[in-house]
């Protein structure tokens, strides 16, 4: 008698190997069907100047700088000031640098040194005695940069300063603002941070403004070409600080605007001249 044949099973066959373990007789993965590493795009470099363009030249008079502040401050609000408002301001709103030594991070206390003169130390170094009258929380040097990395750089290039007395930081990044209004309860002289955390603690009156003297604006380009100036957010937020709490105070004579960083002088003049051409 025949014997019945074995209907084979559709699904695939099952063994057990050495290893106690099943394995299916599938079909072998295909090349395309592995995971593809994903690889980080290169972060763009900015393009080299073309050939035979000027080199960079510094804004360095007290002039210059002047126009170039005014420049900003229009374009960045979209209005154009009356020849009666430019009158308001004058070169005296504008801290004069010394040419001899470099405006890099690492000489900011000693350009410091210099436009406070011979009251530097009291006014950057010293910290409150106790017994005398002292504002708490109003520095005398604030400095405001695009970002808080650039902040912490800033402060370490201060620290001849704050050794006695501790600076304070002024921006969003790790840092609470409860843990900021406690620290602007102490004396201060020196303070750096962010355009939108030092408008808020202004706004809270933590921060005070009554012995400030000298505002660094930060002119540090970073490796893709943003500035204090041209990052949409953060210019905002500035020229919203500046004109809600410094405005008046530069025009009065009693605060005075440190533009610190190589300002390149050729695009300011294309600029401008392309303003003028459309008045």
């Amino acid at each position: 008698m025949a014997k019945p044949q074995q209907h084979s099973n559709s699904k695939a066959k099952t063994k057990y190997n050495k290893n106690n373990k099943f394995s299916n007789k599938l079909k072998p993965i295909s090349k395309s069907s592995k995971k593809i590493k994903k690889t980080k795009p290169k972060q763009q470099q900015l393009p080299p100047p073309p050939p035979g363009s000027p080199p960079p030249a510094l804004l360095t008079t007290a002039s210059q700088q002047l126009d170039f502040f005014i420049q900003q401050y229009q374009s960045s609000n979209g209005f154009q000031l009356s020849s009666l408002e430019l009158e308001s301001f004058s070169e005296a709103c504008i801290v004069k640098l010394s040419d001899s030594v470099p405006q890099d991070v690492s000489n900011l206390s000693e350009h410091m040194k210099s436009s406070f003169g011979s009251s530097w130390k009291e006014a950057l170094c010293k910290k409150q005695i106790p017994g005398k009258s002292s504002v708490p929380g109003s520095p005398a040097l604030l400095t405001i940069s695009l970002s808080a990395l650039r902040s912490l750089e800033i402060l370490r290039s201060l620290k001849p300063f704050t050794k006695e007395c501790h600076a304070a930081k002024l921006f969003a990044k790790h840092l609470k603002i409860e843990d900021q209004v406690s620290c602007l309860t102490n004396h201060v002289n020196v303070a750096c941070g962010t355009p939108s955390r030092i408008k808020k603690l202004i706004d809270m009156e933590a921060l005070g403004l009554s012995r400030l003297s000298v505002i660094v604006l930060d002119m540090y380009t970073d490796v893709k070409g943003f500035t204090l100036f041209n990052i949409p957010q953060i210019r905002d937020e500035f020229w919203e600080l500046y004109t809600t709490h410094f405005h008046q105070r530069i025009l009065d004579g009693t605060l005075r605007i440190c533009l610190y960083g190589p300002i390149d002088a050729n695009k300011f003049k294309a600029k401008k001249g392309k303003t003028d051409a459309n008045e």
